[in-house]
């Protein structure tokens, strides 16, 4: 499995855990309840594959299926919609606990808040979600994609009613060219799931709104007799549903926290790298960063997420093109009995990790540190369905990659 997947023990300095409270059990209730009260709203998926689970060697395997979203295919949509009603309530001095959707949605709150433009920068997922909020709330929107995006993925937040575009640039600087155009608009609010100095809030909400999802599985694992899980995988591009994620789950459980494995792309590894320095500080990746997994095609982490990710990561892992296609595969036909999954390139990206560790040879010593075995209960999570059908079936039935 030699470049197919590398993996990197977190060895960093404990901080003082100064963001963990973010996702306290309140906070994350609280987004919960914001997205009840849309009409749109059904807890997605917990699908467990017992014959998939046999087959891998372990106790369970439970994937939490985001394909079902709002409609929308991709779980991005919690964390736009939450930060941008969060910001809705601070520019008009309520409480978000009094900005359900009816109210957000009324003529009255829109003659009281006006018209605002939101901007951000996107793969994909998080600019359909950011579209589709302002869409609903009346607001506007203005999304930018990297060189490399496919037209689908654009013309699903052109249909949203956006103004979008793709620009020959990667996804970090086209965070940076949203931002400052964002600056230089009146009314203009960058809506973007990675921190910055002095851009905080808005990535925190984000983080916050996905923290629903991470409930919803808690309580669906309980639901299906399963409790806590033993391990808990899930993918990173910038690490703010990595970090959202493990830190709920983390205050969740804190007396017997799950081991947590944190998956990203191999082009854009800079988590990875960060975990490999073993100092702590951040590490970057530029250039193109070209992988199928356009969803996790970011650079440069969120400084909020990194804190919390490596205080209580266990395994920093990457993979390649080929072992996400191997995943997306595998879920969409798994083993007789088991129902299958329709998960994206990015969406399969942890359940593909997992796939990696238990099959093959090479992987044996991280699958010990993990203490991966017929014992373990594992959580995954698919974040996107098929949000590019045609890039899906070269994939999944024509065998690309």
């Amino acid at each position: 499995m030699d470049g197919r997947f590398v993996w990197a023990r977190n060895r960093m300095p404990k901080t003082e855990d100064a963001f963990l409270s973010l996702l306290s059990l309140d906070e994350v209730r609280h987004a919960r309840t914001f997205h009840e009260s849309f009409p749109q709203y059904g807890p997605t998926p917990l699908t467990r594959l017992p014959k998939m689970a046999a087959y891998l060697g372990l106790s369970d395997v439970f994937v939490k299926d985001e394909s079902y979203r709002f409609g929308l295919n991709a779980f991005k949509v919690l964390g736009g919609s939450y930060a941008m009603a969060q910001y809705i309530a601070q520019e008009t001095g309520r409480d978000i606990a009094d900005l359900p959707y009816h109210v957000l949605t009324s003529k009255k709150l829109r003659e009281a808040f006006g018209t605002a433009t939101f901007f951000t920068a996107t793969d994909g997922n998080h600019g359909r979600g950011v579209a589709w909020a302002a869409r609903e709330l009346g607001q506007n929107a203005v999304v930018h994609m990297p060189k490399g995006t496919t037209q689908t993925r654009l013309e699903n937040i052109q249909k949203l009613g956006a103004k979008v575009d793709i620009l020959d640039l990667n996804y970090d600087d086209c965070v940076r060219q949203a931002a400052k155009e964002a600056a230089a608009t009146p009314r203009g609010v960058i809506v973007q799931d990675t921190s910055w100095d002095g851009y905080e809030d808005i990535p925190g909400w984000i983080m916050q709104g996905y923290g629903t999802m991470a409930l919803e599985a808690a309580e669906q694992l309980k639901a299906q007799g399963a409790g806590r899980p033993t391990h808990v995988f899930v993918q990173a591009g910038v690490g703010s549903l990595a970090g959202a994620v493990i830190g709920f789950y983390a205050n969740l459980w804190s007396d017997n926290p799950p081991t947590f494995v944190v998956v990203e792309a191999k082009a854009a590894d800079c988590l990875y790298e960060g975990a490999l320095a073993g100092d702590g500080k951040i590490r970057t990746v530029g250039g193109a960063m070209e992988t199928i997994m356009a969803g996790l095609a970011c650079g440069e982490p969120n400084t909020i997420s990194w804190d919390i990710l490596k205080n209580h990561v266990k395994l920093f892992v990457a993979i390649s093109d080929d072992v996400a296609a191997d995943g997306m595969r595998m879920l969409a036909a798994p083993i007789k009995g088991d129902p299958p999954i329709t998960s994206g390139e990015s969406g399969a990206a942890s359940f593909a990790a997992l796939m990696a560790l238990m099959t093959d040879d090479i992987c044996e010593e991280p699958r010990a540190l993990l203490g991966l075995d017929r014992d373990s209960r594992v959580l995954v999570f698919s974040t996107e369905g098929d949000t590019d059908p045609a890039r899906y079936r070269e994939i999944v039935w024509k065998g690309q990659f």
